[in-house]
């Protein structure tokens, strides 16, 4: 005897199964990272390649200064860039959840209350001219069966978009601290250099008096006075200039620090500052998972890519689920009464024909942003690279210039001190005095330069190196 197959009870089980294998795929492209053709290693980097970078390190060892290093900490806390990019993320997270509901059921709720003649709920319903009245409580719920993946493309989408923006927060951390470090230093030179320039007017006032005394005593001319005059009123002139420059450059630490204007705390001088012994630069290939503006870039780059398989989603036919129960009744106080019960249960496949073009337009504009975003992330990778490799170079060119710079200056202040002695003893003209100390004056200024951007490569470095990538979001402020 052959049994006959119960097709009933097969093909809810049927159903049920398929779209268990349905509601398991997800259209459009998995994402893979875009190959970057990252160099064996930097340009400027010396000896072997170590694992170890600057970047390891965190940034209260590297900028060696408890001045500094509380000036950081305070911008950390109080900066409103920073701050700003702590509500983004919050938007992000916002959205995502906004996008995660469509998972779940939507449940709902109405409540009806009419009169009216061949009306009911503010339809029409003839009913022999009868005005009647209607009152009704329903409970709804809605469910999209996520076919075909767009809500979890969306919602991959969504999570990218939140990552990106709490790398966005980290590379704002990591250019604040760059920032407050690379302001401090400029502060900390400007402060040498109107130091420099008290010096040289002390210097050129000192000649001025020489010179008049001997003009005084007829051994020399009123040129000499003149020329000495002049030199010494162009180098107070720099004074209240440079004066200026100190203010406007401890507003702009203020700023940062999200403080209003006021002067700004000094620990060692510029001279005084230690720079870290070794900055290795580790490997090139790890740059693409320490840079935060790198990482920031390769999360648009899912996002945009998820946005592609809800493209090709709204190609497909969407199925809804739908439910409603309560009671409806004309009369208030029979409301809930057996009879009066409402209640229905329905599905509804829905999907497009013709759109005019307008879902091939999203799909191709879907593509287009991919593409864009793809060539900004290796775009980002490859001046990542170019930014390590700059602040390499400058920091081996920098040590020999420095080198030779103090050599000019060490010559020249012997020279400004013999030359002022030959003339004492009349040996030599007022030139060689004033000439002496003119080329001493920008030679001071031009070594003073030269330490800031020593410092500031190491501020550079670190920042390309995306320093501090260890750290938790905590131990930002953690420093001792």
């Amino acid at each position: 005897m052959v049994r006959r197959m119960d097709t009933r009870r097969i093909a809810p089980a049927l159903t049920a199964i398929t779209m268990l294998a349905l509601s398991a795929c997800a259209v459009g492209p998995n994402y893979k990272r875009p190959e970057v053709a990252a160099p064996p290693i930097f340009r400027g980097q010396e000896g072997a390649v170590e694992q170890a970078s600057l970047a390891d390190v965190p940034w209260w060892e590297v900028f060696d200064d408890p001045v500094l290093a509380g000036l950081v900490k305070e911008s950390l806390a109080n900066n409103y860039d920073l701050r700003q990019a702590v509500s983004r993320i919050e938007q992000a997270r916002a959205v995502g959840m906004q996008v995660r509901s469509g998972f779940f059921p939507q449940l709902g709720y109405e409540a009806d209350v009419s009169r009216g003649k061949n009306s009911v709920g503010g339809r029409v319903a003839p009913n022999a001219g009868k005005t009647i009245d209607a009152y009704a409580g329903l409970l709804n719920a809605s469910w999209e069966i996520d076919l075909w993946g767009r809500i979890r493309r969306s919602d991959e989408a969504a999570r990218a978009e939140i990552l990106a923006s709490e790398e966005a927060r980290r590379g704002v951390m990591l250019s604040l601290v760059s920032d407050v470090a690379q302001a401090y230093f400029e502060l900390l030179e400007l402060d040498l250099q109107l130091e420099i320039a008290r010096r040289t007017a002390e210097s050129f006032r000192d000649s001025l008096d020489i010179f008049r005394r001997r003009l005084e005593g007829g051994v020399a001319s009123r040129l000499e006075t003149d020329r000495a005059e002049a030199s010494l009123a162009s180098t107070e002139a720099a004074v209240p200039n440079l004066e200026r420059q100190i203010v406007i450059k401890e507003n702009q630490i203020n700023l940062l620090l999200g403080r209003n204007p006021a002067t700004v705390q000094r620990g060692a001088p510029l001279t005084a500052q230690r720079m870290p012994p070794d900055v290795p630069a580790g490997l090139p290939s790890d740059l693409l998972e320490r840079r935060p503006d790198v990482r920031q870039a390769e999360q648009t780059l899912v996002a945009a890519n998820a946005r592609i398989g809800v493209a090709v989603a709204d190609f497909f036919p969407r199925l809804d689920l739908t439910s409603l129960f309560g009671f409806a009744s004309p009369e208030l106080s029979a409301l809930t009464a057996g009879r009066n019960r409402v209640w229905s249960a329905a599905s509804s496949l829905v999907g497009p024909i013709f759109q005019g073009g307008r879902l091939v337009g999203q799909y191709r504009q879907a593509e287009a942003e991919w593409e864009e975003t793809r060539l900004r992330y290796e775009q980002t990778a490859l001046n990542a690279f170019h930014e390590v490799s700059d602040a390499l170079v400058s920091r081996q060119k920098l040590t020999d210039v420095r080198a030779q710079q103090a050599r000019a200056v060490s010559a020249l202040r012997d020279s400004v001190s013999v030359s002022t002695q030959r003339y004492i003893a009349g040996l030599s003209s007022y030139f060689e005095v004033l000439e002496a100390q003119q080329q001493l004056f920008p030679a001071e200024n031009a070594l003073a330069q030269t330490e800031l951007d020593q410092l500031l490569t190491i501020v550079q470095l670190y920042r390309a190196l995306g320093g501090g990538w260890k750290l938790a979001d905590e131990q930002w402020t953690a420093a001792q």
